[in-house]
C-alpha cells in the first residue's frame, strides 16, 4: 500500500489561500491548514463538543448586540503560508458575521477545548500562533477525569505579542471585558 492510498493528492502538497476558497465546506471539515499543509483533526468526543457548544452559547447570550459566538468556522490567521484555524469557540464582531474569511481582526476570543491528541497542539503551538496574529483572548479548556473542566484565561500582550497568564476556573467561568458571563461547568 503506497502513501497515495491512504492519503489523497492534495494533502502532500502546499495549499494555496486561493485554493482552499475554492474548496466546498465538506472538504473543509475536520481540517485545518497550518503552514499551507492540510492538518487532520480527529473527530471530537461528545463531551468536547457538547463543552464547546455550552460555552459558545453561554458566551453568545452574555456578548450583546456587538459581538456573536458560534463554534465550527475557520479564522484565516495568515495569507502567505496559508494558516486557517477552527477553534472550539470564536466570539467575532457580529458585524462581520457575513464576511468570509473570519480574519484576527475580527475575532475578540478564541477557545480551545483540550482532547486526546489535540494536548500540545492547543497547550503550545495555537497559543503562540494565535497570539501572533494578534487575537486579545485565548481561554484552555481542559476536561477532568472528575468531569469539572478547568478554564485557563490568557490576555494578549499588545508589545509583545505574547499571550500572559489570566485566571484560571474550576467549574465557573467569569469572562472578561468587555462583557461577563457566568458559566456552571459542573452542571455537564
Amino acid at each position: 500500500m503506497t502513501a497515495e492510498m491512504v492519503v489523497p493528492a492534495w494533502m502532500h502538497t502546499q495549499i494555496s489561500a486561493e485554493q482552499y476558497d475554492s474548496w466546498t465546506e465538506e472538504q473543509c471539515a475536520g481540517i485545518e491548514i497550518v503552514d499551507g499543509m492540510v492538518v487532520v483533526s480527529p473527530s471530537a468526543s461528545k463531551r468536547h463538543n457538547r463543552l464547546a457548544r455550552v460555552l459558545a452559547n453561554a458566551l453568545d447570550a452574555a456578548a450583546g448586540p456587538d459581538w456573536n459566538a458560534d463554534t465550527g468556522f475557520d479564522v484565516r490567521l495568515q495569507d502567505v503560508p496559508l494558516t486557517n484555524r477552527r477553534p472550539d469557540v470564536i466570539v467575532y464582531r457580529a458585524e462581520t458575521t457575513d464576511l468570509t474569511p473570519t480574519r484576527p481582526e475580527h475575532v475578540l476570543l478564541v477557545v480551545e477545548v483540550v482532547s486526546p491528541g489535540s494536548e500540545t497542539t492547543d497547550r503550545i503551538v495555537k497559543v503562540d500562533q494565535y497570539a501572533k496574529a494578534g487575537i486579545p483572548f485565548y481561554w484552555r479548556v481542559e476536561q477532568t477525569a472528575t468531569g469539572v473542566p478547568i478554564v485557563y484565561t490568557y490576555v494578549l500582550d499588545p508589545a509583545t505579542k505574547a499571550y500572559r497568564d489570566g485566571e484560571m476556573f474550576t467549574g465557573t467561568v467569569k469572562a472578561a471585558a468587555p462583557f461577563s458571563v457566568t458559566v456552571d461547568l459542573g452542571a455537564m
